[in-house]
């Protein structure tokens, strides 16, 4: 067990001249591991266990969130950990701030390559080791590795891409940059290999049913990246993939709820009830909607986010960085939640709809919940609250069926306003054909879109004000419109679990000219950026009451949306460049 813990616990920087652990006497991994089943069963265990790790949860909220219109720091705290987050609350992050590290998420990707490169050999030595067993578990490392590769281009853009496996010290690993194009391809190319070999989702009725990444937890990263590259390039083909991989994530749903049930499930997708989709998600977890989620427990619990991060309700102020943002505070049209009936209004913040200057985040922090009847006027809901302070130890959700529903809807809103555009641009304005079927088959997808995000919102609305509060489709008449009302949406699902940021950015470059994504910052050099959208930025900056103006004038253009480089692992990395938003400690090179 020493062996096995010393390499998966090793901190790697993959493109740093940084050691790793070595066994003891100088052996390598090969000489005494992988000799049995049990043994890659170990290491596939330790790459998932390596993304349990305080500095990379804290990092995907922090990336995923505090950029975004969701997070304001708790201004009691003066330390060094608050300085790293006003830094980037305020758009002025130093290449010295501590959450630029993208080390914590090359160890996964090493142990993923560890795996992928070592566990096909013990099939040799091992006859109950098949290949069977070692196709689903490469399915695994191929995915887990594609995810993390996928945060780290939506977080710095420009990242080192290695698929071999960093074993000992001796190994040379000064890897240059790779452009963003190219990283994603590769995870695509993995991910559809992934696919093919991935358990099936009803594999399994534990924890491993979410724990572990199945087919459908394949196909929704599939659907992310899709979603995400589309975005950039503006190539319609890629929201078209999007769509489909989640239809079939949405069939396969239905498919486990009617096994589950007996039946079908009720209405078109299987949702838990709004009242206790909540609890059932959060406090329970591992719920029937869930995707793929990190599994933690009280004795290996998420106090890296919860405790080190969120500010809690009745705690002292030497605890907890981060609160909701003012928008989140009542219900209003110019705030996240605008229906009284709004069962998450309640769910996400304490005591919002009283007017104070904290608003502190339930989610992936909150025990239990329990309402003590119906929603009560304006201000909300009356509940109660049981909550032991000891225990967080909430799972991390990385993807869920709601997630993915709105995922297609954002993809069809595009389809179909790319569809409604061409048929205009062939019209005759003097004599209209109002039976263009390339029109036809926008207005429908544009419907098929908003069933989806009616869908969504319902399940999540009180039913005795479902009436008042429903979504009607002949108040978005436009594209932009429709387009509005999925990220309002995403906004009011999805708070607080790492989405916004990627949703504000996806927003930003479907409204820029296409960026080159084949070549990295360092290629383009003095040729120039997208702008940053404006209407992308004044959403930004909606959460601070003063100074946002400064703010957005310092993310102007593509780069600044990026996080630098960590100026430490320049320093020991010399074919590392820096993002120009932030200064270059190496010359750029100009193609």
């Amino acid at each position: 067990m020493k062996k096995y813990i010393s390499i998966v616990l090793s901190g790697l920087l993959m493109c740093s001249c940084v050691d790793t652990v070595i066994l003891p006497d100088d052996k390598t991994v090969d000489e005494d591991f992988w000799k049995s089943k049990s043994d890659v069963a170990l290491m596939v265990n330790g790459a998932y266990k390596s993304m349990i790790n305080t500095d990379l949860m804290m990092r995907l909220v922090v990336w995923g969130d505090m950029r975004s219109d969701e997070l304001l720091p708790v201004n009691s705290i003066s330390n060094a950990m608050a300085t790293s987050l006003n830094e980037i609350n305020a758009a002025s992050i130093q290449t010295t701030n501590t959450f630029n590290d993208w080390a914590t998420l090359y160890t996964v990707i090493n142990n993923c390559n560890i795996v992928l490169e070592k566990a096909r050999g013990v099939m040799d030595v091992d006859p109950y080791y098949t290949e069977g067993d070692y196709l689903v578990d490469r399915s695994q490392m191929l995915a887990l590795r594609s995810l993390c590769y996928f945060y780290l281009v939506r977080n710095f853009r420009d990242v080192p891409y290695s698929g071999e496996a960093y074993m000992n010290s001796s190994q040379e690993m000064m890897i240059p940059q790779t452009a963003p194009a190219v990283v994603l391809q590769h995870c695509i190319d993995d991910l559809k290999e992934a696919e093919t070999y991935a358990l099936a989702p009803d594999a399994y009725t534990d924890w491993r049913a979410t724990g572990w990444i199945n087919r459908d937890g394949v196909r929704a990263i599939l659907a992310d990246i899709y979603l995400w590259r589309a975005a950039v390039t503006h190539d319609m083909s890629d929201y078209e993939e999007c769509s489909r991989y989640c239809d079939l994530i949405i069939e396969s749903k239905r498919s486990q709820a009617a096994d589950m049930f007996g039946q079908q499930a009720q209405g078109d997708y299987p949702l838990s009830a709004g009242n206790i989709a909540f609890s059932n998600l959060f406090v329970v977890q591992n719920a029937s909607e869930s995707i793929f989620e990190l599994q933690f427990n009280p004795t290996n619990s998420n106090t890296g986010v919860c405790q080190a991060l969120y500010k809690w309700r009745n705690n002292s102020s030497t605890n907890g960085y981060m609160k909701a943002s003012r928008i989140f505070g009542t219900i209003s049209t110019t705030n996240v939640y605008d229906k009284t009936g709004d069962f998450r209004f309640a769910d996400n913040c304490f005591d919002v709809g009283k007017d104070e200057t904290d608003y502190f985040v339930r989610k992936m922090i909150e025990q239990s919940i329990v309402f003590r009847g119906n929603p009560v006027g304006a201000a909300g809901f009356a509940f109660n609250i049981s909550r032991a302070y000891d225990k967080y130890d909430q799972n991390y959700i990385f993807y869920r069926l709601t997630d993915v529903m709105l995922m297609k809807a954002e993809a069809m809103v595009e389809m179909a306003g790319k569809k409604m555009d061409d048929a205009n641009a062939m019209a005759d304005p003097d004599n209209p054909d109002k039976d263009n079927p390339l029109m036809k088959e926008g207005q429908m997808q544009m419907r098929q879109a908003f069933n989806i995000v009616k869908a969504v919102n319902d399940r999540s609305i009180y039913e005795g004000s479902l009436g008042n509060d429903s979504l009607r489709y002949n108040n978005f008449p436009t594209k932009a419109a429709m387009e509005e009302l999925v990220m309002k949406e995403r906004l009011r699902e999805l708070c607080f679990e790492g989405k916004r940021w990627y949703d504000l950015m996806r927003y930003h470059y479907r409204h820029t000219e296409a960026a080159d994504y084949n070549r990295t910052f360092a290629e383009i050099g003095d040729e120039g950026y997208p702008n940053s959208y404006d209407a992308m930025l004044d959403l930004m900056v909606r959460k601070y009451s003063q100074g946002s103006n400064g703010i957005k004038a310092k993310m102007k253009t593509e780069p600044s949306l990026y996080l630098p480089v960590l100026q430490s692992q320049i320093d020991v990395n010399p074919n590392l460049s820096q993002n120009p938003a932030y200064g270059n400690s190496n010359e750029f090179e100009k193609n």
